[in-house]
């Protein structure tokens, strides 16, 4: 067999060469001679005009052809694309070009794609040149192919199979092309190992990886399915857990993925070498330091015996280097080097200090602000021209701007002055939004039913800075209008100034209150001044109107009876205090947020009272993405001098969504001694909240806009006086308005479930489960909770 096989190719070599010299002697008897092209003329085509054809070509009537200007025609038509087959000969002087074009695209049809959307596909595909109306290319459809398995891939689908086919069609030279997808199932992380641990236990450190084997939530956090960014990152996750431990030597010697027969099951296994842990024996600043060593020194936060750690170290670095840039210093360097002693298994880390030359800010430049006038933009800047430079008075500056909520970006760039090695300029660029609104809504909240709302905000008045807004609200238990004007430099120093008019029409027993109806109106104003960057306290007067209309409540006639009457003038100081270090408004996921606000009504006022309240949140950052959520608002009130109580339409309300949830909205706490026992407030409220944020399901631009969470909430109200009312009418004995409802944290409701938080493009839609623990006969729970608006 193998004699009859060596034969065959021994023939077939002087076949080939026979062949070659043909063709070659052909080619030579063709163009042997030179000559000169008297016309040149193009055979084949079918779609493409030989125009096109001629624009390609490196000759010209006249020229004389040679071998190498032959192959250079060749040469050129192949490139366009164009052609599959190519041929140059000659007819007397005229010189013949012979192509055979490739088909055209007519259409493209992909099939069996479920993980990658069509749209995004093909116009994935056009971005490459493969497109309806373009010309096939073989070379490009399989790259194409291996383009799609790689993505594939990077989704777990290891099982992939691609099948193009390229069908040709009548008329004009043009092909069908079919993408037919079978994804096959996505494969999971069924084991990870790790070889070469010694101090610590395999379990410690794979709790580190994003990667896991499946687990209960893999199902939306994908944790089980491979990916070798997110393989390379937990390696990188590891290496730091080690090296901020002591162990300088530590090395990942060798990583294995392998994947099973079924192309299901994927293992990975991390053989690594920890060696040994490495002390602190000495720390040193070396080179420069401008800044005296005794305000750098502290901010070295390692200790001689000290385990070494890179992180502490890198950390260490940075805050001299912030010393430094604070100071003028803007173009300081400082760099760690550390000393290892093999014997003692100790390390000396000197930071190498080089602060460069002190800088000063010749110029602080803004641009972009083509409405806003220049003046509200400088009076945010803390950096100052002619000034030392400061990193610190820079990023403050900035972030300054962005609370503003005028500019969409604001972008800081520190050019060094030209001929010059000690100056620099600050340039702020910022980019406008629009910042006058008019906003038409519809929502739907279960106690409210069909809420429509209108407003019109401008809040940059012509480029000034100030606000200037008119809302209307109108619902089946409200409506409110409501004028407001803020200049929030009144003066030079940052203090603001603001004035509000509004009147609101409130139907309490439609709020599952008890039966009455207020009417106030408002007229107010106010001042706020800054404490910090984060802070703020405010004082304000306002008078306000209030006309009630009793109902069938008991509790409301009576208070008109005491008042001996039904419309009140009252001129009320507010005071306030607000706190705001979180990192973004919508969707936390650090900072604090603390208000306390104080409301108390002055001599002359037909009602003495005041009320209290105190609101904070705290945002703790948790691992894998997870939130940690505290928040507590507290409320208290009562009345003074010739009032007697807190009026009770001041009383506060617990229950429902961004209370208690798992009940009814405002029904906890004291009730209206009635056959209905319709809820009625309380002069005391405490509700509280503790919920942890999971990372959406989903990612890219969506999941910014998506919030999933498990809740425990807690609270109620209680009132610390009891009303009574006797009949006159009827001369029924004296009676208890409402259940008494002394403060005693027995009542405390409690209740948990789970929320789900939609900014959606329609608007904000908010949902929760819950299931009360402690509700009691006469409490009105509700377990399903939702809310939804939409701005058009």
């Amino acid at each position: 067999m193998s004699t009859q096989k060596g034969a065959d190719r021994s023939r077939g070599v002087p076949l080939r060469l026979t062949l070659v010299i043909a063709l070659l002697a052909v080619a030579t008897s063709v163009f042997a001679a030179r000559f000169r092209i008297s016309d040149i003329r193009v055979e084949g085509l079918q779609r493409i005009a030989a125009g096109t054809v001629f624009n390609y070509l490196p000759v010209q009537v006249g020229d004389t052809t040679t071998d190498v200007v032959t192959t250079s025609i060749i040469r050129a038509l192949y490139a366009t694309g164009f052609f599959k087959d190519v041929r140059v000969e000659r007819d007397g002087t005229v010189l013949v070009v012979w192509v055979q074009e490739r088909p055209a695209i007519a259409e493209i049809n992909i099939s069996g794609n479920k993980s990658i959307d069509t749209k995004g596909l093909k116009a994935g595909l056009k971005d490459i040149g493969f497109a309806e109306g373009r010309t096939f290319d073989r070379s490009l459809l399989d790259r194409i192919e291996r383009e799609l398995e790689r993505q594939y891939y990077a989704l777990g689908r290891y099982g992939i199979e691609i099948q193009s086919t390229v069908s040709p069609l009548p008329r004009n030279n043009r092909a069908a092309v079919s993408i037919d997808i079978t994804e096959g199932l996505t494969a999971h992380i069924k084991q990870i190992n790790i070889i070469g641990n010694e101090d610590f236990e395999e379990q410690e450190l794979l709790d580190l990886f994003k990667l896991s084997r499946t687990r209960w939530h893999s199902f939306y956090s994908k944790n089980d399915q491979y990916s070798k960014q997110r393989l390379s990152g937990d390696l990188e996750t590891l290496r730091s857990f080690y090296l901020d431990r002591g162990y300088i030597k530590f090395e990942i010697k060798s990583t294995q993925v392998s994947i099973s027969a079924d192309k299901q099951d994927i293992y990975i296994t991390i053989g690594i070498d920890e060696g040994d842990v490495y002390k602190v024996s000495d720390m040193k600043l070396a080179g420069e330091p401008s800044v005296p060593t005794k305000q750098l020194f502290p901010l070295i936060h390692m200790r001689r015996g000290d385990v070494f750690s890179r992180k502490v170290t890198i950390e260490s670095a940075e805050r001299i280097s912030k010393k430094l840039g604070d100071g003028g210093y803007a173009f300081a360097n400082v760099n760690t080097i550390p000393e290892i002693d093999e014997e003692t298994k100790q390390v000396a880390v000197t930071f190498f200090v080089d602060p460069g030359k002190r800088v000063y800010v010749r110029r602080v430049n803004t641009k972009g602000n083509t409405r806003t006038r220049d003046e509200v933009l400088r009076r945010e800047i803390s950096q100052l021209e002619a000034a030392w430079f400061s990193s610190e008075l820079v990023r403050q500056s900035r972030e300054r701007l962005q609370r503003l909520g005028y500019f969409e970006e604001v972008n800081v760039e520190t050019p060094a002055v030209p001929g010059s090695a000690d100056q620099v300029d600050v340039n702020l660029s910022v980019v406008e939004k629009d910042s006058g609104n008019l906003l038409a809504g519809i929502g739907y909240s279960q106690s409210q039913g069909v809420i429509f709302s209108t407003s019109i905000t401008q809040n940059n008045f012509l480029g000034t800075g100030k606000r200037v807004s008119f809302g209307f609200n109108n619902s089946r238990s409200n409506r409110n209008y409501r004028l407001a004007y803020t200049n929030p430099y009144y003066t030079i120093d940052g203090i603001s100034r603001g004035f509000e008019l509004s009147y609101r029409e409130t139907d309490y027993e439609k709020l599952n209150s008890i039966d009455y109806l207020t009417d106030v109106g408002v007229a107010g104003m106010n001042f706020g001044l800054p404490i910090t960057d984060t802070s703020r306290a405010g004082l304000g007067v306002r008078y306000r109107y209030t006309k009630l209309t009793a109902g069938t409540s008991r509790l409301a006639k009576c208070f008109v009876t005491e008042q001996e009457g039904d419309q009140f003038d009252d001129f009320l100081l507010t005071a306030s205090y607000t706190n705001d270090s979180r990192d973004q408004a919508i969707f936390p996921t650090k900072g604090n947020f603390q208000s306390l606000r104080a409301e108390v009504s002055v001599p002359g006022s037909d009602l003495q009272f005041f009320r209290l309240t105190y609101t904070h949140r705290r945002y703790i950052t948790l691992i894998r993405r997870f939130i940690l959520s505290l928040d507590a608002n507290l409320g208290y009130g009562n009345g003074f001098g010739d009032t007697k109580d807190l009026p009770f339409f001041e009383s506060f309300f617990a229950g429902g969504p961004g209370s208690v949830r798992g009940w009814k909205e405002n029904t906890l706490g004291p009730r209206e001694t009635t056959l209905d026992e319709n809820p009625a407030g309380g002069n005391i409220k405490m509700v509280g909240s503790m919920q942890i944020f999971a990372p959406p399901p989903v990612e890219g631009e969506f999941a910014n806009t998506l919030r999933l969470g498990a809740f425990f909430d807690f609270g109620n109200v209680w009132t610390t006086s009891n009303p009574t009312f006797s009949d006159q009418e009827l001369v029924t004995p004296s009676q208890e308005l409402v259940t008494p409802r002394g403060f005693s944290l027995s009542d405390i409701r409690y209740s948990a479930g789970l929320s789900l938080t939609w900014m959606s493009p329609v608007g904000a839609l908010s949902a929760s489960i819950a299931h009360p623990f402690n509700d009691e006969a006469e409490d009105k729970t509700q377990m399903f909770q939702f809310s939804v608006g939409q701005i058009f």
